[in-house]
């Protein structure tokens, strides 16, 4: 906790200063006697001894008094606040692999049913765009409040054609350029993601202070096309200042195909991937990702999973740490204990027959 006017907690001085003259004024009203000739009446204006009650009531004030000094110095508390220049890049792999079934009922739609839940959790303002990747990678949706748009970019990607293959170099990048131009690095606007090519010869550049972006990257597979290897990618996020949290996802490649699905996610035979890793998630190069770029790295193995990893994220990413003043808070808490203190007061008070 802070304080926006630190020297006023010299006001608590007062506490101790209150509890020393309460104890001088009970030593001197101990040293005057008064006479009763009739002590049946001394008796039932006494009543029954019970010391706490007077404590209690004491106590009560005492808090109360401390509970505003510690307002007037306008404290404030270390919070969690949505970042209103926070940029959020969404990476999906949808490679033909994606529609093996050892994730049910297919990984795609896992990912796609988990990336509506994200867009559930992540505040509404923050921008969140979207990119496809395969083979190639293209931006589906460049960064936008309107997580609607997003979150029907994401059911049309069963339907991207990104070619054969998984280039996740390529998009990693292209997923680090989408975030440096929607933060206005250079004066790039997100205009300019209209066109991936256009992107591709743009120079990533490091982040203002004062945005926040982070890139959440989901494959399920080993890189096989591309012209940027992983850890290049992933160099370009360091040095952007981006984190990756990078997501693998299955089992192993012990699986297949969901029905009607060919090896490079068109229509045709299932189970057209051969060898023993084709159909392999790649945790090793994800989590190296992940690790360089200062990011978290997830294994999902089942959709619950996977739903799990994109819950916690939505939940933190686009978020950042402020202070949030509570001098509300403790002046409502004095006024509630003065008032408790003079009901008290009011109910234990002694009272003549």
């Amino acid at each position: 906790m802070t304080f926006g006017h630190p020297l006023l907690l010299l006001t608590l001085l007062l506490v101790p200063a209150v509890v020393v003259a309460y104890l001088w004024n009970e030593r001197r009203r101990a040293r005057y006697a008064v006479r009763y000739t009739n002590v049946a009446v001394l008796t039932q204006v006494i009543g029954v001894a019970r010391p706490w009650r007077r404590w209690l009531t004491a106590a009560l004030f005492l808090f109360a008094v401390a509970a505003l000094c510690v307002a007037v110095s306008r404290p404030k508390v270390e919070t969690t606040v949505v970042d209103e220049n926070a940029t959020l890049v969404l990476a999906l792999d949808v490679s033909g692999s994606m529609h093996a079934v050892d994730v049910k009922p297919t990984r795609l739609t896992a990912a796609q049913r988990a990336l509506h839940v994200f867009l559930e959790k992540v505040p509404s303002r923050v921008k969140v765009g979207l990119v496809l990747f395969a083979g190639e990678a293209e931006v589906a949706t460049p960064p936008t409040r309107d997580h609607d748009l997003v979150s029907r970019a994401v059911d049309d990607a069963s339907f991207f054609n990104g070619f054969g293959g998984t280039a996740i170099g390529d998009a990693l990048s292209l997923a680090v350029r989408v975030g440096v131009a929607s933060a206005g690095i250079n004066g790039t606007s997100s205009s300019a993601l209209s066109n991936g090519r256009q992107l591709a010869s743009y120079s990533a550049a490091p982040p203002t202070k004062g945005s926040l972006v982070s890139v959440l990257f989901l494959s399920d597979g080993h890189q096989n096309r591309g012209l940027i290897a992983p850890l290049d990618g992933a160099a370009q996020a360091r040095d952007a200042g981006i984190p990756v949290y990078t997501v693998a996802l299955g089992t192993t490649g012990n699986t297949h195909l969901a029905d009607g699905y060919g090896p490079f996610g068109g229509f045709g035979p299932p189970g057209g991937f051969t060898g023993a890793n084709s159909l392999a998630p790649d945790p090793k190069t994800l989590g190296a990702i992940a690790h360089v770029t200062q990011g978290e790295f997830f294994r999902a193995r089942t959709s619950k999973a996977l739903q799990d990893a994109y819950t916690t994220l939505g939940s933190k990413l686009g978020q950042t740490t402020g202070r949030e003043e509570v001098t509300g808070l403790f002046a409502f808490a004095a006024a509630a204990l003065l008032v408790l203190a003079a009901i008290f007061a009011t109910l234990w008070s002694p009272r003549l027959p």
